[in-house]
């Protein structure tokens, strides 16, 4: 019933990129430690091409909480470009602090931008009754600033409410992949541990606003246990993954094969 190719590729020419054929581009940062499959690191768990380009220089500690940000933007958008040249469709970013750069990053590029999972909050507000708030899980809340929300669309003080999946300790094994001074010489975790650690501080932040409608999780490293805190509170839960989805069906749009 399925076809095995698009038959209506019938020709190849060039697009003035290196490859063919290819999916999203994604800049990481310049950090070494492993992930689950959903992880933005581990791209076993997607059905299509992933390329990764570095930002060379650019930590997790720098992007979420160094005090002068814009100087990286270089950086980001050279490799940006190099994922453009290699003939990525559209590009995204590891964490979603790199909301901080979404309307720098898009108005140079060619291609669709998408650096942060903070840019499905307006469309979760939008779908949801207005007397409702969306639910925003952050990594840490108090790293969050008005320039993250305002470059992705988000109206500061609209019916949203942030909570820190990590902060105060709560999800300690994420701490032994992402947090300077706190991860060992060789970061890791523990599947088991990680998820019990992000449904009680999901879960916590659910409890604490009964008029959640929807939540967006912010950080690239959630997605695996995402399913798992759907399942705890009933809500449409957006992530990384989902933007991910989102953004590779809108630049690669699917055939349809079926009968009537």
């Amino acid at each position: 019933m399925h076809q095995n190719r698009d038959l209506g590729i019938t020709t190849i020419q060039s697009r003035n990129v290196h490859c063919s054929g290819m999916g999203l581009g994604i800049i990481l940062l310049d950090e070494t430690y492993p992930g689950f499959p959903g992880d933005v690191r581990n791209p076993s768990a997607y059905p299509y091409p992933i390329q990764y380009e570095v930002a060379q220089g650019l930590d997790i500690d720098k992007l979420v909480r160094g005090k002068d940000k814009d100087q990286y933007l270089d950086t980001i958008l050279t490799a940006a470009f190099n994922l453009q040249k290699m003939g990525c469709r559209a590009i995204a970013a590891e964490c979603g602090y790199f909301a901080y750069f979404q309307q720098e990053v898009r108005a140079r590029l060619d291609i669709p931008v998408f650096m942060s999972s903070l840019l499905q909050v307006p469309w979760a507000q939008a779908i949801i009754n207005p007397d409702k708030v969306v639910g925003i899980l952050m990594a840490t809340q108090k790293d969050l600033l008005d320039k993250h929300l305002l470059s992705v669309g988000v109206h500061p003080g609209s019916n949203y409410v942030v909570g820190g999946a990590m902060d105060d300790g709560k999800c300690p094994q994420f701490d032994n992949l992402w947090t300077q001074g706190l991860r060992p010489d060789i970061p890791q975790a523990e599947y088991g541990r990680a998820e019990a650690d992000f449904l009680r501080a999901g879960t916590a932040f659910y409890a604490e606003h009964p008029n959640m409608g929807a939540m967006v999780l912010e950080c690239t490293g959630f997605p695996p246990f995402a399913r798992a805190l759907q399942r705890a509170i009933h809500i449409p839960v957006f992530s990384w993954g989902t933007l991910m989805d989102y953004a590779h069906m809108v630049t690669v749009h699917r055939d349809y094969y079926g009968y009537v």
